[in-house]
């Protein structure tokens, strides 16, 4: 995978200011996720923003608003020069990494089902953690394309440090919200930057073996996860507790059929399923909508997986094409960690479906990085069209 990232289409030229494919697939697949969050966050909300606010609107009006208002970075984002961003790769981490900290300060950060993860700035909500999805490939793309001869002439040190240790205190900072779940995305983010980048894969697989270890550690030791676990591989020895998400994740998914319930005739959102507009709004995308939205949803994601490739891919230079790695790599990780776990392949992660869940941190960064996405896009190396090849042939003899 890394050696055909690498690879360059014969006499490439910069597109800048142009429609690219890369650029097409990615504007039509994110409005699409976007309409359809939009769409299916009011369907799943409205019977618990009734019940919480009194208004069936409240939690969708919240959610448009944060739509709106990530549609400023995205836009402005995507039709800026990425090579202007570097400048800002520092600061913005920094940034990311102090509200973190914050979070952990009890008379600052918010507290809410066991764990402090968010910050109240005003009226307004905040979790630290989704700056640092955007803050961290940003900053290792940065760092790893000024050092790009070394890096690629094989130079560990320019490979790993700092960006090891930073990725390590990304990850303790994260689980001590406590976000198990955030953390191993963080990290698996940044690995898959520094393997496009030259990461040895022994070192790779020793690193993730390194992890699991870890991860098996930090899951016996807290009661919660351990009973996460158990409900992940045995739903039903307690289905009206440590198993209830999932089963009742698993009956809205199965009642929906080929063709779904209808939309906004779903039963799962009716209290039955917890959290059925954020972590498991897919499960009510298969319960309306049926198999065939699901899968339809899955396309999407696939046209998403494409189109941050082909960028990653074409990009003009070595920061571009690791910082498309990253953001494509961190959108479709946590869109499989969220999926997943609605279906019953992974054990529940509490990460919400990328520009679909309700959350409004999340979509203003998502929509950042993907207004990031489109602005390396636009910029892609594309071939030169066979009919102008004799035109620049003749012209170079001349």
């Amino acid at each position: 995978m890394r050696a055909w990232l690498a690879t360059r289409l014969p006499r490439p030229r910069p597109a800048a200011g142009r429609m690219t494919p890369e650029a097409a697939i990615l504007i039509a697949t994110v409005a699409v996720l976007l309409l359809l969050g939009l769409v299916m966050s009011f369907s799943a909300s409205f019977v618990r923003s009734t019940v919480e606010t009194g208004d069936p609107f409240g939690i969708f009006r919240r959610q448009l608003g944060w739509a709106l208002v990530g549609l400023v970075p995205l836009l402005l984002l995507a039709r800026s020069d990425p090579q202007q961003w570097r400048r800002f790769a520092t600061p913005l981490l920094l940034l990311a990494l102090s509200l973190s900290a914050l979070v952990l300060v009890p008379s600052i950060g918010l507290e809410a089902y066991g764990a402090r993860r968010w910050l109240a700035v005003g009226p307004v909500t905040l979790q630290p953690s989704e700056l640092l999805k955007l803050a961290v490939p940003l900053y290792l793309a940065h760092l790893l394309a000024r050092r790009w001869r070394r890096v690629r002439g094989g130079d560990l040190h320019a490979l790993l440090m700092p960006a090891l240790p930073l990725l390590v205190l990304v990850a303790g900072l994260v689980i001590a919200e406590p976000d198990l779940e955030t953390s191993a995305l963080l990290v698996a983010i940044g690995g898959l930057v520094l393997f496009t980048a030259g990461l040895p894969t022994r070192l790779l697989v020793l690193g993730g073996v390194g992890l699991g270890a870890f991860a098996v550690v930090a899951i016996t030791q807290v009661e919660f996860r351990v009973g996460r676990i158990a409900a992940w591989l045995d739903p039903m020895a307690d289905p009206s507790n440590l198993g209830y998400q999932s089963v009742q994740g698993f009956l809205a998914l199965g009642s929906g059929g080929w063709l779904g319930t209808g939309l906004g005739q779903g039963r799962g959102k009716w209290l039955y399923l917890p959290n059925a507009d954020t972590d498991f709004i897919f499960a009510i995308i298969g319960e309306e909508l049926g198999l065939v939205g699901a899968l339809a949803t899955l396309l999407l994601y696939a046209a998403l997986a494409v189109g941050g490739v082909r960028t990653a891919r074409l990009a003009v230079d070595p920061f571009g094409r690791l910082l498309a790695v990253g953001i494509t790599g961190w959108l479709l990780m946590q869109a499989t960690m969220n999926i997943g776990s609605v279906v019953g392949l992974l054990p529940v992660t509490g990460v919400t479906l990328p520009l679909v869940s309700v959350g409004g941190s999340s979509l203003v960064v998502t929509m950042a990085g993907v207004g990031a996405l489109l602005a390396i896009a636009r910029t892609t190396r594309q071939p030169l069209a066979a009919a102008e090849e004799p035109a620049r042939r003749d012209g170079a003899q001349r």
